[in-house]
This record gives structure tokens, sequence and C-alpha cells, in this order.
């Protein structure tokens, strides 16, 4: 098993070294032209993941995977690091960082290991339990990751009541906000930015309540962008087969188009 996982492995590096060599494309990318397909590659396994779709996931491992072998060819390029060191270094890390298997630390359960792990990061040098969240992450998922990160050193609610009230006081400010009218245009703006100020901090408060339900909150928005996405399609072909377009109908019109294939697609 070993020797196949290896030679599978280095058979592609074998092919990574000769697409750079000989391959007018492959020979033209840097760290910065592959940075946006990486992302898109990154996205394109979330959404396979999401779907549970097992043949995709294998796929874009697999594209990912040869992203990580033409980063680390660059690299050794530009006489910055080898593939080797990128292994070896991943090695040392996640055997420091688990001193309950590689060491005589004691853990009664994933939290543990979890605040363990932050513990021996700031010992590493971070000055912050934040300071592993990427700033490029997509909002919901940054908010996700610095809500877990911070849980780790205790600051966190003990219930979910307790976040579902924070939750309400924050869209109660939301609306205090809404109602304040002010005329000139310079106070305008500055009650908008209060408006969205607080409006961030309602997203914010529903993230948290999520994780207290254990509710990934950026797959459920993203199930429901999906289940509207059918549902508006569908709408507009109900539309269509009666000779209409959505936008020479009344929104009465459109409203029980929807309230039909909700019904509809609810029944199976």
């Amino acid at each position: 098993m070993k020797e196949k996982l290896a030679e599978a492995f280095l058979g592609l590096t074998d092919i990574m070294n000769d697409l750079r060599e000989k391959c007018p494309w492959d020979r033209k990318q840097t760290i910065m032209s592959l940075r946006q397909l990486t992302i898109e590659e990154t996205y394109e396994l979330a959404d396979a993941i999401s779907e549970e779709d097992w043949k995709g996931i294998k796929e874009e491992l697999g594209d990912l995977l040869l992203h990580i072998v033409f980063y680390a060819k660059i690299g050794t390029e530009q006489k910055q690091f080898t593939l080797e060191e990128v292994i070896s270094g991943i090695n040392q890390k996640l055997i420091s960082r688990h001193p309950h298997i590689y060491g005589d630390v004691k853990v009664n359960n994933e939290e543990d290991v979890k605040q363990n792990w932050e513990k021996l990061k700031l010992k590493e040098g971070k000055t912050s339990v934040l300071s592993g969240v990427p700033s490029s992450l997509p909002s919901v998922v940054k908010a996700m990751r610095l809500q877990e990160k911070a849980k780790q050193v205790g600051f966190e609610w003990d219930t979910a009541e307790q976040v579902w009230e924070k939750v309400k006081e924050e869209m109660v400010e939301l609306q205090e906000e809404v109602k304040l009218k002010d005329a000139s245009e310079e106070a305008l703006k500055k009650q908008q930015e209060k408006i969205e100020g607080e409006f961030g901090d309602v997203l914010f408060s529903l993230i948290n309540y999520a994780r207290f339900l254990h509710i990934d909150a950026e797959h459920a928005l993203e199930k429901t962008n999906k289940k509207f996405i059918s549902r508006f399609t569908a709408m507009e072909k109900n539309a269509a087969t009666h000779g209409k377009n959505l936008q020479d109908m009344t929104l009465e019109e459109m409203d029980a188009i929807w309230v039909s294939i909700k019904k509809q697609s609810k029944g199976h």
C-alpha cells in the first residue's frame, strides 16, 4: 500500500516537472497567477462536499494536490523551499501539536485538544489566538472561525438561550437605529453607517447562535441559496408555460406560484 502511494505521488511530481519544462502555459505560471485558480478549486471542493458528491470530492482533491505540488515546484525554482521541506514541516507541526498522542499530555475530549492546540500556537510565537484566521476568508466563515478561536480561551456564552437573548438584543438595537430619522445629508450618511454596524452585529450573533445549535452557518446559508435558486427558476418555468414573464406579473401573482412550488418541494 505504501509503495503504491509513494509511486503515485512521485509520478505526480514527475509530471509536474515535465509540464513546467515543456508546457508553455505551465511554464508561465507564478504563485500570483495560481492564487485565484487555487481559490476557485477550493470552492469547487466545498461545493462537492456540500453535495456529498464523493466522485467530485476525489476529483477536486486531486486538483488541489496538483496546486500544492505546483507551488512547491515554483518555491524550489525560487530557492525558497522544497516539496520535501513542505511535507517535513507539516509532519513536525502535527507531532508537536499533538502531545496527547506523541507525548505525555492527557486530554479528556476534543475541546481539550483544541485548547491545547491554541496554547501551543501561542508558545510558537503567535501574538493572538485570532492570528491564525486568514483575513481573506469569506465573512461568514471568518466569523465562525473567530468565535471558535475565542472559545478556546473561555470567551464564550454558557448556553444557547443566552446567545439567543443576545441575538434579540442586537435586533432591537438595529431596529432602533432604523427608526431614527435625520434631516441633513451628513447625518443620514452617519446614520446609515450605524445601521450597517448594527446589522453586522445581528449577523455575528446569529452565526454564534448557529454554533450553539451545532449548525455550520455558511453551509446552512448555501443550502438556502440553492433552495432559492431551485424555487425561483421553477417559478420562471411555471410562468413561461402560461406564456408570461415574471417582469410582467404582479407580486401577488408571483407569490401565488411561489407558495405552490414551496408546497410541492416540501411534499417530496
